[in-house]
């Protein structure tokens, strides 16, 4: 599907060193998700996704707790999910999402980030019909043909199963996270580099190295913003 995964653990690796923050965004999403409806992941399938995707960045067991424990005292927090879009560096394109309080304090700071750093910010649905809403799962080197029939023999529709780099990569709809993920863990393929619901983009760009390093300021100042959760674009950062 054009997506390139090469550098994966790198830029995991990165984001990483700021597990405050990473720990922080991921107690809001998961306060979010229980609150949408029971906080107990086995009923609760936008909860399940979100725990699933923080175990690939090793939140704690008590951060998850006191997300969870709050959701189900009742707290008043509201949170609004908002999605922004806007453009980089020689046509790069790029999707913000957003969990927010204040949606007008998050809208101006999504927009000084793109303005400060080399990029314009777009009206709703100005690149979000180039991308697709994908199932997306990242791990090491796995035999494809066998994990597509081992999908195939559990009755999962998968869109592609593809070898990149080094790591194999499960494509999905949205609508099937669960039951592609139940099925790779049967087959006990590891550590997941990447397990989420993602927007993948339909044609990637490729940049010069200036551009590359100035859409690479860009995306790092926008998934700095405390009220961004998640970013999509539509370069390949691959070396």
């Amino acid at each position: 599907m054009g997506r390139k995964w090469n550098n994966i653990k790198e830029k995991k690796a990165q984001k990483d060193r700021n597990t405050s923050r990473i720990y922080a965004k991921f107690g809001r999403e998961i306060y979010v998700a229980a609150r949408k409806g029971e906080p107990d992941p086995e009923s609760n399938q936008a909860l399940k996704a979100v725990l699933d995707r923080a175990k690939t960045y090793s939140v704690p067991k008590h951060i998850v707790d006191k997300a969870i424990d709050k959701a189900k005292g009742g707290d008043e927090e509201t949170f609004d999910e908002r999605r922004y879009e806007g453009f980089g560096p020689d046509g790069s394109m790029i999707i913000v999402d957003a969990l927010t309080d204040n949606v007008n304090r998050t809208a101006s700071d999504v927009r000084a980030a793109f303005g400060k750093n080399g990029g314009n910010m777009g009206v709703s649905g100005a690149v979000s019909y180039m991308f697709d809403p994908v199932s997306v799962f990242v791990f090491s080197s796995f035999d494809s043909e066998e994990v597509l029939l081992h999908l195939m023999e559990n009755e999962v529709d998968v869109n592609d199963v593809t070898v990149e780099n080094d790591f194999t990569v499960v494509y999905g709809d949205p609508q099937s996270f669960h039951d592609i993920k139940s099925a790779l863990d049967e087959m006990d393929v590891g550590e997941y580099e990447v397990a989420e619901q993602s927007m993948i983009a339909r044609n990637e760009v490729t940049l010069d190295e200036e551009a590359q390093a100035q859409f690479e300021v860009l995306v790092d100042a926008l998934e700095d913003l405390e009220d961004v959760s998640n970013v999509h674009h539509n370069v390949n950062l691959g070396s």
